[in-house]
């Protein structure tokens, strides 16, 4: 009996996300590259004709004329996200793209809608569901580690937005024509995360301000309380930090799960326990996530099974545009 042949596929953006995690999480799994091969990419700002033996094309009529594909994977700037996922969906491709798939609960709605339509998955890039460290502290606490808990605090700390690919000037991630903010960046994947563990807030409360980068139209720093009715969630996310740092708490009615750098620390009924995820967490390993994030939606696309993944972007979108709407604007 013949090998079911790859999907064909093609990528909507080839920046550092589409080559570093995408193409590399792939390239990682030999079994998952046969399952799914990139044959084109649109990326209007590229400037050569071939990476990685894949085709690049500057328009998307040119994309379309390469066509026709059964995976789009949008890896462009987020402000993109909802035209280039209907443009997959119309030429009757499966989607995976980078968060946030959307960033309101209606165009949320609309953009699941146009998935259930087409009878094609639309997948959203929540990788951070495969952080190693994650991985454990949520395993302590889904086993009741630290018993009940009350209380959790995430704080990202880093100096300025991400600049990806880019060079000089101010990073798409710092514009607001780019789809940027701290909010949407890394404020998107503790969103889906707190949402794993502690389902929907009852109220949202938050701030939303530019502190020290006048040059970006968006805000650099962000705080939120995310409150339910025995426990409460809080957020600080800021692009003006001396230094790059992360810290997550969680704190229990029999103890606390901390994680700060590389090490995580369980410290309940008098005993304490260290784990070094340091080497996981470097940036060379970032690849091996996307590649669990990958045989998910390609199994999602085998099943047919759309809902749970719509069900999340949904729940993604509505918790972003409660704390957008909860925060202070910034001045244009």
């Amino acid at each position: 009996m013949a090998e079911p042949r790859p999907l064909r596929g093609a990528l909507l953006g080839l920046g550092g996300i589409a080559r570093n995690g995408h193409l590399a999480g792939l390239a990682r799994d030999p079994a998952l590259a046969a399952r799914l091969r990139f044959t084109a990419a649109y990326d209007p700002f590229a400037t050569a004709d071939t990476v990685d033996g894949i085709r690049v094309v500057r328009t998307l009529g040119e994309l379309e004329a390469l066509g026709p594909f059964d995976v789009v994977d949008v890896c462009a700037p987020s402000a993109f996200h909802g035209e280039l996922v209907r443009w997959g969906l119309a030429h009757g491709a499966h989607v995976l793209c980078e968060k946030p798939v959307a960033t309101t609960r209606a165009e949320a709605d609309a953009l699941a809608a146009l998935a259930r339509g087409a009878g094609r998955v639309l997948f959203p890039c929540h990788q951070y569901r495969h952080n190693p460290a994650w991985r454990w502290i949520r395993k302590r606490l889904e086993g009741g580690a630290i018993g009940r808990w009350h209380l959790a605090e995430f704080q990202v700390w880093r100096l300025e937005a991400d600049r990806g690919a880019g060079a000089a000037g101010v990073p798409w991630r710092g514009r607001r024509d780019g789809g940027g903010g701290v909010l949407l960046d890394h404020g998107t994947h503790l969103l889906y995360l707190v949402l794993d563990v502690a389902g929907v807030p009852l109220h949202v409360h938050g701030w939303l301000g530019r502190v020290r980068h006048r040059d970006y139209d968006v805000e650099d720093t962000t705080q939120l309380l995310l409150e339910y009715p025995d426990r409460a969630v809080t957020f600080f996310l800021t692009w003006a930090a001396a230094r790059r740092e992360t810290r997550i708490r969680f704190v229990g009615e029999r103890g606390m799960i901390e994680w700060s750098g590389g090490w995580v620390t369980l410290a309940a009924d008098g005993r304490e326990e260290q784990v070094d995820f340091s080497a996981q967490l470097d940036k060379a390993s970032y690849a091996g996530w996307y590649t669990r994030l990958l045989a998910d939606f390609l199994d999602a696309v085998a099943a047919g099974d759309r809902e749970p993944a719509l069900a999340d972007l949904v729940r993604v979108a509505d918790l972003l545009e409660r704390a957008a709407e909860a925060g202070r604007p910034v001045p244009a």
